[in-house]
């Protein structure tokens, strides 16, 4: 009981802070997520998707530009109203408006859009596996504290039990009905359970070190985690198809619509490379006046006469012809059609790794339902056989070495059965994040 008393200090000291809260999969896991340096630079990325998408909706609109220009002459000059040259300082203010509109440029603009749309789109998506990643990653690690705690707790009971057994053979030694040899068979064992609660315990210590590093969270603060946990697994009789649940993952894996993004994206910056062997047609349309006097002092027309009096207009439009320029469009073009290509490549690719990776986890949770019985049959099994065994150790009818073997056993068995419930439980939730369910409750 002592040990147990120890134990429970130990992990009060270890895991509780100042703060009493205790951290649960999905606050773990939501923390881990928003705290990622990962996130935030795709988030970033987003930001930056979002903004070409708008530039690129702005080259279909019209562009305005204005000009104000001021001349001091000095010498000969060009007089602007007799438009003769004259030998006398002159002062010119001159004022321009011109916009432009692309009329057309082989549609090349519009799949700049569509292909900003797309980048955008993608982006979205990586994020979305990139918070998914985060959250399983972080599940993993839980899972892992709530087995090292459940060997510490099995540990701990071990240790009990050899200390329990210790005391009794000591004490039938001391009567006569036990020798020296049994007594230090017992005392080793005890030894060794020892050894075996300060190892797990030191493995739990180690994966709440990597559970705060992938949080993010403050190095130099504890947390405190929930590792209760039901202990009836309840293992579902059915068994998933990895086809179907890979058909319907096709239409939200975030991984998969990436990947099929990204090859909208090339699909259309090949278009745009293909429009950019056509002629580009623009219309073009400005306002100009200006306002000039002798610096000599001679008369002159107001400055809002002049700019009334000479204002001018123009519309005009410009057609641009592609003839050469060193094989750069049409290398562009052929580049363009071979992204295309790996584009295409990479998403099949895709689907085959996120097929192989559902069949995998429905193998694995129907594989680790079946163990997880199996190994929960064997505790009944085992605790039974050892409470037969400790009878007899204790009537003389067997030896210290056949109890030690027997309880060694059992904690096996248990230890066997906590694995696989946790890992049929974590599989479980994988083959679930695949049907659509998110990891986040």
């Amino acid at each position: 009981m002592k040990y147990f008393l120890l134990i429970l200090f130990v992990n009060i000291s270890l895991y509780l802070p100042a703060q009493d809260k205790v951290w649960t999969l999905n606050e773990c896991m939501q923390y881990a997520i928003e705290h990622s340096s990962k996130r935030t630079k795709q988030n970033s990325q987003n930001q930056i998707y979002k903004l070409n998408h708008t530039e690129a909706i702005g080259g279909l609109l019209p562009k305005v530009n204005g000009t104000v220009g001021a001349t001091f002459n000095f010498g000969r000059g060009l007089d602007s109203e007799t438009n003769t040259y004259i030998d006398k300082n002159s002062f010119n203010n001159t004022y321009s408006l011109q916009t432009s509109l692309l009329l057309f440029d082989g549609l090349a603009q519009v799949s700049r859009i569509k292909l900003q749309k797309m980048n955008q789109m993608m982006g979205k998506e990586q994020l979305r596996q990139i918070e998914d990643m985060l959250a399983f990653e972080t599940m993993e690690i839980f899972f892992n504290i709530l087995y090292y705690q459940g060997t510490v707790d099995l540990a701990v009971q071990q240790l009990e039990e050899s200390e329990t057994t210790l005391k009794q053979v000591t004490r039938m030694q001391e009567l006569g009905l036990k020798a020296g040899p049994d007594v230090l068979e017992i005392k080793a064992k005890a030894a060794s359970d020892k050894y075996n609660l300060i190892k797990q315990q030191n493995l739990l210590d180690i994966e709440i070190i990597r559970l705060k590093q992938k949080m993010n969270y403050p190095m130099d603060q504890e947390i405190s985690i929930d590792t209760k946990t039901n202990n009836d697994v309840l293992v579902s009789a059915e068994k998933d198809n990895a086809f179907e649940i890979f058909e319907k993952a096709v239409t939200y894996s975030p991984q998969i619509l990436a990947s099929e993004r990204a090859l909208l994206a090339q699909k259309a910056q090949y278009k745009v490379s293909k429009g950019s062997l056509l002629p580009s047609l623009y219309l073009g349309a400005g306002y100009s006046t200006n306002f000039s006097r002798l610096m000599d002092g001679s008369a002159y027309s107001s400055f809002t006469d002049q700019l009334r009096d000479r204002r001018g207009y123009y519309v005009g439009f410009t057609l641009s012809i592609p003839i050469f320029n060193g094989f750069s469009n049409l290398n562009s073009v052929k580049r363009s059609k071979q992204n295309v290509i790996i584009a295409q490549n990479e998403l099949e690719e895709t689907k085959r790794t996120v097929y192989s990776e559902i069949e995998q986890a429905v193998a694995d949770m129907n594989g680790q339902g079946e163990e997880y019985i199996q190994a929960q049959q064997q505790v009944v099994a085992m605790d039974a056989a050892h409470n037969v065994n400790q009878r007899k150790y204790t009537e003389g009818l067997i030896s210290a070495l056949e109890l030690t073997t027997s309880s060694k056993r059992l904690l096996e068995a248990k230890v066997e059965q906590l694995n696989a419930g946790l890992k049929y439980q974590l599989k479980t939730k994988l083959v679930a994040y695949y049907k659509g369910q998110p990891f986040i409750q």
